[in-house]
């Protein structure tokens, strides 16, 4: 009888499944450990591994409709979180690596995302729009605190007096207190905070190297005193695991004096579906059934969903019933609550005034 594998404590996925663009590579790599394994060294030993490379762009045009964004940049592709549910971990398969513990543990890290903003941002055909940090992997993953280039960026983004909107689950964004406070100043900055659960354990299990629960409601309470517009996304809503909590969550974060609240129901597309199903067998083995029907309901069927507007917020009984309770949350806790639209004129200005100086 095959003997099961020890959870690994700290880490989202539990396995590392075949990277789709890589077949063959993958399993040279997997006979490589393996062979590893049986002479006696020890090829996996849960460290994460920083990378630098150096893309030759950073601001990404967003084609998905229902995204919410037109903009983004990454400054980390992989993310120490290890957020279980993370829909970006299917963009780590296009540089090689697995979807699953590869995403955790193997962190590329663009030191030139500064210099690219900048280049950007100087270009006389570059009009003004609100750019996510963040898009895909949060740029205030543990990474940053060796590496700084978010608060590079922000500095950036200051010095041209343009839009930007962050989305994070790290209390570190307020080491940048001070950038944000200027930029909120301009009305240039928006911030999304991601909270999923009240419950610390769940969020031990979800979301394993992130801030914790209380920090995270603190740090929508420090931002908002400081003048910064926060959103807080109550995302994932997984059913079974966190659904049960959307009040409550909803009344936790306005009184913390979030603005806003937007929510997703998780999907589990690509290789997240496997990483997914094999974590909640370990993690949660008693109502992993339950779980992983519950998800297939609001996504006809199937854990993979790429259908436009349904992906994101499900169909059927259960997401109608997800639906319900958002809508009651921000009639009973944010009537009367807005986010403002970020400014766009000042880089206009300043674009007309200054960059002919860079000739």
């Amino acid at each position: 009888m095959k003997e099961e594998s020890p959870y690994i404590k700290g880490r989202g996925a539990q396995i590392n499944v075949q990277n789709r663009f890589f077949a063959e590579a993958q399993e040279m790599l997997d006979d490589f450990l393996n062979y590893c394994a049986v002479e006696g060294d020890q090829p996996d030993d849960n460290r994460t591994h920083f990378l630098e490379v150096f893309p030759k762009t950073i601001v990404n045009k967003v084609d998905s409709p229902d995204v919410g964004m037109e903009y983004s940049m990454n400054i980390y592709q992989g993310c120490e979180h290890g957020c279980i549910y993370c829909f970006a971990r299917n963009s780590h398969e296009y540089w090689g690596y697995s979807a699953g513990l590869d995403f955790e543990r193997k962190i590329l890290v663009k030191k030139n995302a500064p210099i690219l903003l900048e280049d950007k941002l100087k270009s006389k055909n570059w009009k003004a729009q609100t750019i996510v940090m963040s898009g895909n992997t949060d740029c205030y993953q543990p990474a940053e605190r060796q590496f700084r280039i978010t608060r590079q960026c922000l500095e950036v983004f200051h010095k041209y007096r343009h839009p930007v909107a962050i989305i994070t689950k790290n209390a570190l964004i307020t080491r940048d207190l001070d950038l944000l406070t200027e930029l909120a100043k301009d009305n240039l900055i928006g911030v999304s905070v991601s909270i999923t659960s009240l419950n610390e354990k769940t969020r031990q299990l979800l979301e394993p190297r992130t801030t914790t629960i209380q920090k995270r409601l603190e740090t929508v309470r420090i931002l908002s005193q400081n003048g910064i517009p926060v959103n807080v996304m109550l995302a994932p809503i997984i059913p079974g695991i966190n659904s049960h909590e959307i009040l409550p969550l909803a009344k936790a974060v306005s009184e913390a004096g979030a603005s806003s609240i937007a929510y997703t129901v998780v999907r589990l597309n690509g290789a997240i579906g496997e990483i997914f199903s094999d974590w909640i067998r370990k993690a949660m083995p008693d109502r992993a059934d339950k779980v992983l029907h519950q998800i297939a309901e609001c996504h006809g069927g199937t854990l993979n969903d790429s259908r436009w507007g349904d992906r994101m917020r499900g169909e059927g009984e259960f997401a109608q019933m997800i639906r319900s309770q958002i809508q009651l949350a921000r009639k009973k806790f944010f009537a009367g609550k807005s986010l403002p639209a970020l400014n766009t004129s000042l880089y206009e200005q300043y674009k007309g005034g200054q960059l002919s100086l860079f000739g």
